[in-house]
């Protein structure tokens, strides 16, 4: 369930002691959603980030809002210069039971020494915030889940002398959509092949029944951890791309099989869940989901779908995705630390 309040400890001088690395100068504070200039300091850093990371940025204020608005659900922290600036950005999010997501920015422009001890305050906060949300959750140990991008050797450096593990590589994938695709289906909102019907979710039965899929059809997936449906849909209403009519079911008579939901993400789609449940699988079901997704977003007007896929799944989905044009974009990495509550 949501918590009535946040499960984080929200003043970061409780979880970090004084960094003796940083300049005496500098602070540790939380960011202000409010202060314009705040947020445009964080989109900067995180943009710098990715730029250095995968060549090229891609987030914009709307996604930093969504870390630093004050959900219940995630918390913040930044290290600030003798300026106020901020060089150094954390952000945590209370993702499901025993798996909490980790930010991790720091500056680009910084000196090694000065840029580590940036990264050693912010692995420290986020440590303590995994005790203090494992506490809440009744856990024994607490995930951290980090990410990197698969060249930022210099991300690398640090989570591996903070702890963490690299545990697995994803495929960032994306396709071109062109305006012949509407056809690909006869109609995104339902169309029927081979015994599949494939339709939008229509109100709150679907989509507990979109969600019950997911987590039937996830269950033998890598790092799969059990959410709600009241999580679940908390998570993905706070996505600014997030859209009601971006959710399908699939159908084998009347037994739910498959499911998919995307994102609109401006100039295109992107898939954030697709799962197929495993008595339906090879009956081309997620296929048929693929091709809906695709001719949904042409007759939209836009011109890509995105998606990740695991790079060790055993089932082969990146097949099934080059199958249907998508290619790999760019690859990142998960990496976990186990964080003991008790």
């Amino acid at each position: 369930m949501i918590p009535e309040e946040s499960r984080f400890e929200p003043d970061p001088t409780e979880l970090v002691e004084e960094p003796a690395a940083l300049p005496s100068d500098w602070t540790i504070g939380v960011p202000d959603a409010d202060d314009p200039a705040d947020v445009d300091r964080l989109t900067a850093l995180l943009r710098a980030h990715e730029a250095a990371g995968r060549g090229w940025p891609g987030s914009d204020r709307d996604e930093v809002l969504v870390e630093v608005a004050g959900l219940r659900t995630r918390q913040n922290v930044v290290v600030r210069d003798a300026s106020g600036l901020a060089r150094a950005w954390g952000s945590v999010h209370d993702r499901a039971s025993g798996r909490m997501l980790f930010v991790h920015v720091v500056d680009r422009d910084l000196d090694e020494r000065t840029g580590r001890a940036c990264s050693d305050v912010l692995v420290e906060w986020a440590v303590g915030q995994a005790r203090e949300v494992g506490a809440a959750r009744g856990l024994d140990v607490q995930q951290i889940d980090t990410g990197a991008y698969v060249d930022d050797e210099r991300q690398h450096r640090w989570l591996a002398a903070a702890g963490f593990a690299q545990v697995r590589t994803w495929w960032q994938m994306s396709r071109p959509v062109t305006a012949d695709e509407a056809g690909l289906v006869d109609d995104p909102a339902r169309w029927e092949r081979d015994g599949v019907v494939v339709r939008l979710a229509d109100g709150e039965d679907d989509w507990r029944t979109v969600h019950e899929v997911l987590e039937t059809a996830f269950t033998d997936h890598f790092n799969s951890k059990p959410e709600t449906f009241d999580e679940f849909l908390f998570r993905l209403r706070e996505d600014p791309g997030h859209r009601w009519d971006h959710w399908w079911l699939a159908l084998l008579g009347d037994q739910p099989v498959g499911a998919l939901v995307a994102t609109d993400t401006g100039s295109g789609s992107y898939v954030a869940y697709i799962g197929t449940v495993e008595a339906a699988r090879g009956r081309g079901v997620a296929k048929g989901l693929l091709r809906t997704v695709i001719a949904d977003a042409a007759a939209r007007g836009r011109t890509k779908v995105g998606l990740e896929v695991d790079a060790d799944s055993p089932t082969g989905a990146d097949r099934l995705y080059r199958g249907l044009g998508w290619e790999i974009s760019y690859v990142t990495q998960s990496w976990h630390r186990d964080v003991p509550v008790r």
